[in-house]
Order: structure tokens, then sequence, then C-alpha cells
């Protein structure tokens, strides 16, 4: 006990040189043992001088209470040089024991890898607002002046994320208030802050969706908000940058998707041959197998097509017509979504719009499909025979149906989605196209029978 003597002696006399020349000629074990006996305000002054590596393993062996009262006096560069290189499930463990407040506290001495590995282990899921936010940010109590507001800004707000909203607790951490900065410039130095209040505030919850977060500060105007844990405690914030990130990368996977292919999640320039083939061949092959439902459908109206080889012209006509007509649709409703403007609950209203929208287009394309087919037969451009009336009207009528139901397809089915739980943005153009195809034969070749029939049918 002869060394344990030395060394708390110079912990005593706070000789920090003497302490390191022990220390060095100390076992591990030894020391280990000396730690354990040691009241954690002596503790912390030992861990001062212990290099990296031995703090680390000393760490990580002592008990928990011994833990929370080192890393609680510890000077934030050792601290944070500390937690840093603990290994993540003994800093998860570590964290999963200490209060809410606490643990803000300590991830804000994190590296951004390690910040981003503290949050993953804690079980904050992928895609919450949780991986999203930062733990750099402003917050005061409403009993301080204004000047102490002002003070603790200039030695803590360098290393905040933001100072355009300061964010007032009460003595659990729990957010009551937050205030813009402009809002403290403007009064005197002896008001309090509780005299700035109004109690109204906006805040997320740590397992809300980040794409909720990207629809509430479009709606709000807001350079941040404050991220609380279900106790409402304030245990982050989610500035406007990273918003703005999220909502360009979620934009690019939506218009990747759109295109009938999965999203690359990384840029195109770096995305290996390998990956970019398996995101595209997917949905390829599924489209592919989509459209040979179009040949089994027209292998169905063979017969009509032996009698009346003129329909066969139109084909192309009508299915692109329907298929381009699904793209729009689709495209404008998932669009709409992404930025709040509908939700499943507005689907009356998008069907009764959309249905109306398909009427008249089908009936201007039908009007322009039954006028070329008028002109090419005046002006014998071509020769569609003596019932070319016939086959003018099952184009026109056709095309009213077929961009109708592609109207309705492409509008109903990224709502349908949503409503299961899937991504709107999966009902992708290609994929209303490819529905459109075959149900717009079925259309077109139903109009001919009841137009033709008697005729060429």
């Amino acid at each position: 006990m002869a060394n344990f003597q030395n060394i708390k002696s110079c912990i005593l006399d706070k000789d920090l040189k003497k302490l390191k020349e022990n220390i060095r000629h100390t076992k591990f074990t030894e020391l280990l043992n000396i730690i354990n006996h040691l009241p954690d305000t002596e503790k912390v002054l030992l861990f001062e001088v212990l290099d990296e590596k031995q703090a680390l393993k000393a760490f990580k062996l002592l008990s928990l209470s011994s833990r929370k009262g080192i890393i609680k006096q510890l000077q934030h560069e050792k601290a944070a040089k500390l937690l840093n290189s603990l290994p993540d499930d003994d800093r998860t463990t570590f964290f999963e024991n200490l209060p809410s407040r606490t643990v803000k506290e300590l991830i804000a001495l994190l590296n951004d890898e390690e910040r981003a590995h503290a949050l993953q282990q804690l079980g904050y899921k992928e895609g919450s607002v949780g991986r999203l936010m930062t733990p750099h940010y402003i917050a005061v109590k409403q009993n301080w002046s204004i000047g102490e507001v002002f003070d603790f800004i200039k030695q803590k707000g360098k290393n905040s994320e933001t100072v355009n909203v300061i964010y007032v607790v009460d003595d659990n951490g729990v957010l009551i208030d937050d205030i813009r900065i402009r809002d403290f410039l403007f009064v005197e130095r002896d008001k309090k802050v509780s005299d700035l209040m109004d109690y109204q505030f906006l805040s997320l919850l740590v397992t809300d969706k980040q794409e909720n977060t990207i629809e509430l500060f479009r709606k709000n105007n807001r350079f941040a908000l404050p991220v609380t844990d279900d106790k409402g405690i304030l245990i982050g914030i989610v500035t406007i940058d990273d918003v703005l990130r999220l909502a360009e990368e979620e934009n690019t996977r939506d218009i990747q998707k759109i295109g009938g292919s999965e999203a690359l999640d990384e840029p195109y320039t770096q995305i290996s041959f390998t990956n970019l083939i398996r995101k595209r061949a997917g949905w390829l092959i599924i489209l592919f197998l989509g459209e040979m439902l179009t040949a089994t459908a027209m292998g169905k109206f063979e017969g009509e097509i032996s009698k009346a080889v003129v329909l066969a012209l139109f084909i192309p006509l009508i299915i692109s017509s329907g298929g381009n007509s699904g793209s729009q649709a689709s495209s404008i409703i998932i669009r709409a979504m992404a930025l709040g403007e509908i939700r499943f609950s507005n689907w009356w209203y998008v069907m009764r719009k959309e249905i109306i929208s398909g009427l008249v287009l089908g009936l201007i394309l039908g009007l322009v499909g039954f006028l070329r087919i008028f002109i090419w037969q005046q002006f014998h451009f071509y020769n569609y025979g003596e019932h070319w009336l016939n086959v003018a009207l099952t184009v026109f009528f056709a095309l009213i149906g077929v961009v109708l139901w592609g109207t309705l397809s492409g509008s109903m089915l990224p709502l349908l989605l949503k409503k299961l739980g899937a991504d709107p943005a999966a009902s992708s153009a290609p994929f209303v196209a490819t529905l459109v195809d075959v149900t717009g034969l079925v259309i077109y070749f139903s109009v001919a029978y009841i137009v033709m029939s008697g005729t060429l049918l």
C-alpha cells in the first residue's frame, strides 16, 4: 500500500509531475486497485494525468457510479478523447444508464463520426429525427437576466450549431420556450428571460420521421427546431442546413424511383458498375414481365385484329397515350404528397379532379385522333376503307377511356401505396405506364367491338 500512499499524497498536494512519475512505475492492476479506493474527486485528478491508453483501459473496468463521477468532472478535452476512444458497445452501455440530459451533454463531446455511431447505437431508428439532430445549441434558464444570456453566449456560443434561436429549459432540462436572438437585442440587460417568453414553441420528437421534419420547416420558416424525448427534455436541435441536405437526398431518391430504378444512395460518379446494374436491373425485369402481359392481351384479341387489321395501326397510339397520361398524373401526385399538399384523406378530392381532367384530356386527344383519320382519308394520304368513320369513332372513344383510366391509375396508386405504408415513388411512371398498357388494350378492343359490331367485326 506504500504506492497508494505516495499517489494519494501527490493528489492531495496536486503535485502532477510527481504523480505522473509514480504512475509510470505502477503496474496497471495495482493502479486500478488504487483508483477503486479513491473518492471520485481524487479519481478525476488521476485521470487527468493518465495517458489515453491507460485512461481508456481503466475507465472501462470501473463501476458505473465511478464512471459517472469521473466523466462529469473531467475537463472537456480529456472527456472528449476518452468518450471518442471508447468502443461503441461500451459507450452505448454507459449512455443507456445515464439521464437523457447527461447523455445529451456527453454526445456533444463526440466528433461527427462517433456521434453518428452513438446515436445509432442508442436506438434512434434510421430515418428518425434522432439521426439528424445535433447536440450543439444554446439553452438558458427563465430566471436569467439578458446580460447573463449574452455572457453565456460569448462563453459557449462558439461551438453552437446556431445562435439564431435560444432555447429556454427548466431545472430538469425540459424545453419550455424558444426565443429568437433578435428579441434579446432590443431589451435592457437587467430584464429577465421570462419577460420575453410566451411559452409558444414548435418541437420535434426524437422518434419523429425525418420526412415530417422537412414539411415542418417548410411550413413554419424556421432556422432550427428543438428535439425532445418523450418527457419533453431538450436533447438536440435540427438545423435548416441538415433539412435542406435531407430534402435534396429525398428528392434525388424519389426522382430515381419515378424513373423506374431503385434509389442509388450514392453519387452516380462514385457508384460501382456492379451496383449500378443491380439497382436498375430489378425494376427493368419487373417492367418487362409486366409488358409481356401486353402481348398476352393482344393474343386474346387476335381474332378481332385479323378481321380488322386497321385496328393494329393505332395500338401504339392508344397505349402510349394512356401511359403518358398516367405518368403525368403519377408524377404530379407524388410531388404534391412530398410537399404535404395532399394526403390519403384527400383521395376523393383527387379522384374527382382527375376524373374531370381525364375526360377533358381524353376528349382533346380523341378529337386529334379523329381529325387525323378524317384528314388522311379525305386527302387520300391513307385509305382506311369504307368503314373509316367507324375506325375514327373507335379511336375517339378509346382515347377518352384510356386517358381517363391512365389519369385515375396514376393519381390513385401513389395514395394507395402511401396508405399501405409503401413508398409512393414506387408507383413510378414506368410502372403506371405498364399497367395502363395492358388495360388500355382491353379498353381499345372493347370499344372497337361495340362500335364496329356488324361491320368489320
